[in-house]
């Protein structure tokens, strides 16, 4: 490891594998380091299909055509009282190979991006942990980090620009204090791994179904994984999930069996991983660049994993951060405005994940019902399920929600 580098990217995810690659591939030194050794597990297993782009950007798209991950073409949601919706397939609202994407095991996928990143020219260095980033504290300005090599020796590293995909640690975020919670999405998430949960037929086989528990006080994933194994999770707000006095295993239980319908889809299978938890993981950053640094990924802020939005905005961010650099290094600016200038842009076609969230958590709201109400906005609705938020319109169908959102959240709300 050298003591400069034109870039440091630090965190060994999609995002910073995806920036660190491109930056790499455009000529620029490139230092990527990951606290971990890879492969290394993470949650976070299923595609959007708009994951295609960056995954092409890339060139690892034949590598995942030619994977054993499980084909996804459709997601589905289930009611409180186990009703079934129609699956939502991609592919009849765009006919294009871009409807079909993946459901990962994430220490196969990261790693996958990890060997690209180094393959397009990226000095790459895992279990090396950030002690600090070097931060100005008057101007905020970035000059590099301070590492920890594995066998303990530490190491100032320099650099022009440091590109922040730490996730949920967010360094810099933490540093400056950046960071802000999304209030109304204090939630709690618990999961495992199951062997031999019942799937569908044909081409909803590989669909990630969405959950409703009886009285909506949580909602269930279902992603289908590799070798018959299916990644089963439940979210509900953090005082109901954590701090009823139940044991994170017994609640994970309840909720199980208080979901109508996953009981067929559970009775051969048997639970073959513990029970994993994660707390508060919803945040934003008022400021997601400054002089020589960025955030990308889940370090620029995570809103929550109903619409396995993460891995999507993580190769977006990282892909679009990289561009700027590079373009920073050749205008010879690297100030906010232009490292960030592809930000404001992303957190447009992001807040409209965001408002889907939200709605979803509304109780007495149906997107059933909205859809029969007003079929005009399938379309709109699946262009954000595949993650095509990032054009003008693309709001468009908030236009009739919202109000019918707002009216059911007064249903909601206690009188006074």
């Amino acid at each position: 490891m050298r003591d400069a580098y034109d870039v440091i990217v630090i965190g060994g995810g999609p995002a910073g594998c995806t920036a660190a690659g491109l930056v790499a591939e455009a000529g620029l030194s490139t230092l990527l380091v990951e606290r971990e050794k890879l492969p290394r597990y993470h949650i976070g297993e299923s595609l959007m299909p708009e994951c295609y782009w960056p995954l092409k950007r890339l060139g690892v798209l034949e590598q995942m055509k030619q994977s054993s991950f499980v084909k996804k073409k459709s997601v589905q949601f289930v009611a409180a009282s186990g009703k079934e919706s129609a699956p939502f397939y991609f592919e009849e609202h765009d006919p294009r190979e871009c409807s079909t994407t993946w459901q990962v095991e994430r220490a196969e996928f990261d790693y996958l991006l990890w060997k690209r990143a180094a393959e397009l020219g990226a000095e790459c260095f895992d279990e090396t942990r950030v002690l600090d980033v070097l931060i100005e504290e008057s101007t905020q300005a970035c000059a590099g980090v301070k590492l920890r090599q594995p066998d303990g020796q530490t190491q100032t590293v320099h650099s022009r620009v440091v590109i922040d995909g730490s996730g949920l640690q967010s360094l810099i975020a933490n540093k400056l204090s950046l960071k802000q919670d999304i209030p109304n999405l204090k939630k709690a998430a618990i999961w495992s791994y199951f062997k031999n949960a019942k799937r569908d037929e044909g081409d909803n086989g590989g669909a990630t179904i969405i959950m409703h528990t009886i009285n909506k006080d949580s909602w269930i994933w279902f992603i289908p994984l590799q070798d018959d194994i299916t990644s089963i999770g439940c979210v509900g707000d953090y005082d109901y999930m954590l701090k009823s006095g139940l044991s994170t295993e017994e609640r994970f239980a309840l909720e199980l069996s208080r979901c109508p319908g996953l009981q067929s889809r559970l009775e051969h299978a048997e639970r073959v991983d513990k029970v994993r938890v994660a707390r508060e993981y919803s945040y934003w950053t008022r400021q997601p660049a400054g002089e020589g640094w960025v955030l990308i990924g889940d370090a620029f802020g995570f809103i929550d994993p109903l619409y396995s939005s993460g891995v999507y905005f993580a190769l977006t961010t990282g892909q679009w951060a990289a561009e700027a650099v590079i373009e920073a290094f050749h205008k010879e600016d690297f100030s906010a405005a232009q490292l960030g200038k592809w930000c404001e842009h992303f957190r447009r076609g992001s807040t409209l994940i965001r408002k889907l969230v939200e709605a979803f958590y509304t109780k007495e709201f149906s997107f059933g019902g909205f859809i029969r109400n007003h079929p005009e906005y399938r379309g709109n609705l699946t262009d954000l399920l595949i993650g095509r938020i990032f054009y003008d319109g693309a709001g468009r169908i908030f236009e009739a929600m919202d109000p019918e959102v707002d009216r059911a959240r007064l249903a909601t709300t206690p009188s006074q």
